[in-house]
C-alpha cells in the first residue's frame, strides 16, 4: 500500500478542494438568485432550508451506503447528483423558487452522503501512510472554498448570470469528482465476515461514538459560530465598519486553515487528547478575548487564537470515529450527522440570543459549549491496544 496511499491521499484532496468549490461557489451566487426571483428573506431562509433538510435526511443513510458500495462509488455517484441539483438550482435562478427549492434539496442530499464518504476515506488513508493528515484534507476544502468565493466575485464583477456560472460549476463538479475518486484505496471485502458485519445503524447505540459525536457538535459549534457571526459581531460590538468585519472573517478563516495545515505534526507528536484539548482551552480563550476584550486589537488576536484552536476539532473527530476501519462507514455517518447539526442550529441560536443581548455577547455561548467539547474530547482516544501503539510510535 506504499505507493497507493500517496496516491489516494492527492485523489481525497482533490475531491476536498473540489466540495469547497461546489459549495462557495454555490452560496456566492445566493444574493443574484435572491433578487432575480423577488424574494423576501424570509421566503429566501425557507428556500435555503431545503439544502440542510436534503443533508439531513442523507447523512444517517451514507453510513450504510458507503458500507455496501464503498467511498469510491458513493463519491463518485454522489458528485454526480450534488453537480444535477445544482444544475437544477441555475436553471431554477431564471424560472422560480419551486425549482431552486427542489434542486437545493438534491444538492444538500448528494452533498452530505459525498462528505461522509471521503471523510472515511481521508480517515482510511490516514491509517495507511501511519501519520496524521485527516485535518489538511479539511485545509484542502478551505483552499477550494476560497477559490469558489474568488470565482463568485469574478463572475459578479463581470456581470455573468448565476445561470450560466452554476451549470459551468455543476460540469466541472459531474467530471472532477467521479475521476478523482478512481485514485481512491481499493475496496477490501472480508467475504467469511459479510454476514457478521453489524447494522450500520448500529453505530448510534454505541456510547463512544456518541461521544465522539457530542465532540464534533461543540467543534462545529465554535466554527458555524466564529463563521457566521464574527463579522456581524465585531460591527455591531465595536462599532467598527463593514470592511473590518470581512477582515475578522478572513483571519479567523485564515487561522483555521493554517491551524488545519500544521496540526498533523502536532497531533502526531503530542498525541489526539491532550492536542484537543489544548485547542479547546486555545478557543475558549480566543472566544472571551473578542466578547470581552479592550479594544479592536485585542479581538483580533482573540480571533486568530479561537481560529488555531477550533481547527483540528472536526478532522480529528472523524478521524477517531473511523478508528476501526470495518465499522469507520457507519460511526463517520452518525459522528458527521451529529456534527452538522450544530453547524445547522448554532448560528441561528446566537442569532436568537443575540436579539437579546447583542451579537457579541451571545458569543459567551461558545465559550460554554467548548468546555462541554473539553471534557468529550477524552472519547476521541485510539480505539484499541493496536492503535495506541501506532500514536505512540509517532510521538516518539
Amino acid at each position: 500500500m506504499t505507493d497507493v496511499a500517496p496516491r489516494a491521499a492527492r485523489s481525497v484532496f482533490t475531491v476536498f478542494v473540489l466540495s469547497g468549490v461546489l459549495i462557495s461557489s454555490t452560496l456566492s451566487r445566493v444574493p443574484q438568485i435572491r433578487d432575480a426571483l423577488h424574494l423576501s428573506p424570509g421566503r429566501l431562509g425557507l428556500l435555503l432550508l431545503t439544502t440542510a433538510v436534503g443533508s439531513l435526511v442523507s447523512l444517517p443513510l451514507a453510513g450504510a451506503v458507503v458500507q455496501r458500495i464503498g467511498a469510491a462509488r458513493t463519491v463518485s455517484v454522489m458528485t454526480l447528483v450534488a453537480a444535477v441539483g445544482l444544475g437544477v438550482v441555475a436553471i431554477g435562478s431564471e424560472v422560480g423558487p419551486l425549482v431552486v427549492g427542489a434542486g437545493l434539496f438534491v444538492y444538500g442530499f448528494g452533498n452530505g452522503q459525498w462528505d461522509v464518504a471521503q471523510n472515511v476515506e481521508g480517515a482510511a488513508v490516514e491509517q495507511q501512510l501511519g501519520r496524521s493528515i485527516m485535518s489538511r484534507f479539511h485545509a484542502a476544502f478551505s483552499v477550494g472554498a476560497v477559490i469558489g468565493a474568488l470565482g463568485g466575485v469574478a463572475m459578479n464583477a463581470f456581470h455573468i448570470r448565476p445561470l450560466i456560472h452554476l451549470l459551468a460549476i455543476a460540469i466541472v463538479v459531474a467530471l472532477v469528482g467521479p475521476a478523482g475518486a478512481r485514485g481512491f484505496l481499493p475496496m477490501h471485502r472480508d467475504e467469511h465476515a459479510v454476514d457478521e458485519r453489524p447494522s450500520a445503524w448500529q453505530a448510534w447505540t454505541e456510547p463512544r461514538t456518541l461521544l465522539i459525536g457530542l465532540f464534533v457538535l461543540c467543534a462545529a459549534f465554535a466554527e458555524g459560530t466564529g463563521n457566521d457571526w464574527l463579522g456581524v459581531a465585531t460591527i455591531d460590538g465595536y462599532r467598527s465598519s463593514a470592511a473590518v468585519g470581512s477582515f475578522m472573517y478572513v483571519a479567523f478563516v485564515a487561522a483555521m486553515t493554517i491551524g488545519r495545515w500544521f496540526g498533523p505534526r502536532v497531533l502526531d507528536r503530542y498525541r489526539r487528547v491532550p492536542v484537543l484539548r489544548a485547542g479547546a482551552l486555545c478557543s475558549t480563550a480566543g472566544v472571551l478575548v473578542v466578547v470581552f476584550g479592550p479594544s479592536l486589537g485585542t479581538a483580533v488576536v482573540g480571533t486568530v487564537l479561537w481560529g488555531l484552536g477550533t481547527a483540528l476539532g472536526f478532522p480529528t473527530g472523524m478521524s477517531a470515529a473511523a478508528d476501526d476501519p470495518a465499522r469507520a462507514a457507519s460511526r463517520v455517518s452518525a459522528v458527521a450527522t451529529i456534527g452538522y447539526a450544530a453547524f445547522l442550529a448554532g448560528p441561528s441560536l446566537i442569532g436568537a440570543i443575540g436579539n437579546h443581548t447583542g451579537v457579541l455577547r451571545a458569543l459567551t455561548l461558545t465559550a460554554g459549549v467548548l468546555a462541554v467539547g473539553f471534557l468529550a474530547a477524552g472519547s476521541t482516544r485510539p480505539l484499541n491496544t493496536g492503535q495506541e501503539t501506532l500514536e505512540a510510535s509517532r510521538s516518539s
